[in-house]
């Protein structure tokens, strides 16, 4: 049997922009996404904690350095910047392999979005 584990997740980071005008996706700060171990295009899931939104979506790679959270696309409307999300990613593994998987999970600055 194979079930679905959190593999990621970026705790706490502001969103710095909503993009409406935009295809669709989430732009993170390069530097957080190697950090969690996300990689350009994986799907993820947000939540909002300002009001409660849950939404998937996938990721794009953002400047490096920047601090970058923008939603974009029909994202943005769920969305304001300075809003405080919580980004996270799964992984699909074997189910003996999941009792023992930790996950990674970043804690950034949520005033900058930099890591500690």
């Amino acid at each position: 049997m194979q079930i679905h584990v959190l593999k990621s997740k970026i705790h706490r980071v502001s969103v710095t922009d909503a993009n409406l005008n935009y295809v669709g996706s989430i732009t993170i700060d390069e530097d957080l996404m190697d950090a969690a171990g996300i990689i350009e295009y994986e799907r993820v899931s947000i939540v909002n904690n300002n009001n409660g939104e849950r939404f998937d979506t996938y990721v794009i790679t953002g400047e490096r350095g920047s601090g970058t959270i923008c939603l974009n696309g029909a994202a943005a409307r769920k969305v304001q910047p300075g809003d405080v999300i919580i980004i996270l990613a799964y992984a699909i593994l074997d189910a003996e392999e999941a009792k023992s998987f930790k996950p990674t999970v970043v804690f950034p600055d949520t005033a900058t979005n930099k890591i500690h």
